[in-house]
């Protein structure tokens, strides 16, 4: 299968931070490769290196077949991207604001109107296409962007966080068009805070972390890595949760964690029904009243958290993270 976007041993420094550590990727062509990490660990720094926006100080990177520091302009020729931020024009209508970026890529005052047509049509925002963005919510100027992304009908797509601050059923909107994008063909790299859209979206996931890749595959391939599986408990007594979690930890394998907001106990342990059982029994011969108990298997949030240790959140650009290719 051809591979449309591949980076080997990318380093970025910024003084003594560095951003990148040596991360390679590859993402073939049709597919949707998902990028997960917890703050800082350089998910933007590779998107931006990747879309020219940025020079790394070692290694390389082919967009297409083209390489992006050889022949920034030929990249940018074939590729959308729609960042954290939703880049659109607040004074400018919907329908303006796409033709705008179709006479920005040249394709002439008629194509272009044309064309943001067919996207508002596409991007279910025709109602609103002749009110100014400004009016539009959180996820309809989301929608506005990743729509001005696909003006030049780029073959690949990068998407940095493109549902951060959606509400779920705008999330799930966002998901059902970048759905369509890959079944038309396109070939996407998708950086994200939401473990579940990876897990939704993603044909194969890599998990960055201090500016490495430290695992890759499929997500149940991430959550095998884990092992084992997770006993839910909820006690009916918050007072009761340090008692369950001492007795409970006999059939634990691993760090048991407590939220006592949901007086919720998650406990790793073996498979199958055993350490149910057990745990029940231990429960019951102690006096504790439970609201909810029963087994799962691992999430991609336990494999996430299981390997960098830390949990997801929204990415900040560093100062360094401005310097753009000129």
């Amino acid at each position: 299968m051809t591979t449309t976007v591949l980076a080997e041993d990318l380093v970025k420094t910024y003084g003594d931070v560095t951003a990148l550590a040596g991360l390679s990727l590859a993402v073939p062509e049709g597919s949707v490769l998902g990028v997960l990490g917890p703050n800082g660990a350089g998910k933007t720094t590779t998107v931006r290196v990747l879309t020219t926006l940025l020079r790394p100080d070692s290694g390389r990177a082919e967009v297409a077949g083209i390489d992006v520091l050889a022949e920034p302009r030929e990249v940018r020729r074939r590729i959308g991207v729609s960042g954290q931020y939703a880049a659109v024009d607040e004074y400018l209508t919907g329908r303006e604001n796409l033709e705008m970026v179709g006479r920005l890529y040249h394709l002439g005052g008629d194509s272009a109107r044309t064309r943001a047509a067919e996207l508002l049509e596409q991007f279910d925002l025709v109602d609103a296409a002749d009110r100014p963005a400004k009016t539009y919510s959180g996820g309809m100027r989301r929608r506005l962007d990743l729509a001005g992304a696909l003006v030049a009908r780029p073959p690949v797509l990068f998407l940095d966080e493109p549902t951060t601050g959606l509400d779920p059923r705008s999330r799930g909107d966002m998901w059902d068009v970048i759905r369509s994008l890959v079944a038309d063909g396109a070939t996407l790299l998708l950086t994200t805070q939401y473990l579940e859209e990876a897990d939704q979206l993603a044909d194969n996931i890599i998990v960055v972390d201090h500016g490495r890749v430290i695992a890759e595959g499929t997500a149940d391939d991430l959550k095998t890595m884990v092992g084992g599986e997770r006993l839910e408990v909820v006690v009916t007594d918050p007072a009761e949760l340090g008692r369950a979690r001492e007795l409970l930890a006999t059939v634990a394998t691993g760090e048991i964690t407590v939220d006592a907001h949901t007086r919720h106990l998650t406990v790793p342990c073996a498979v199958g029904t055993a350490p149910l059982v057990e745990a029940i029994r231990l429960l019951d011969g102690a006096g504790i009243e439970v609201s909810d108990i029963g087994l799962r298997r691992p999430t991609l949030d336990d494999a996430f958290l299981s390997l960098t240790g830390r949990e997801t959140a929204a990415e900040q650009p560093t100062e360094g993270e401005q310097e753009v290719v000129r």
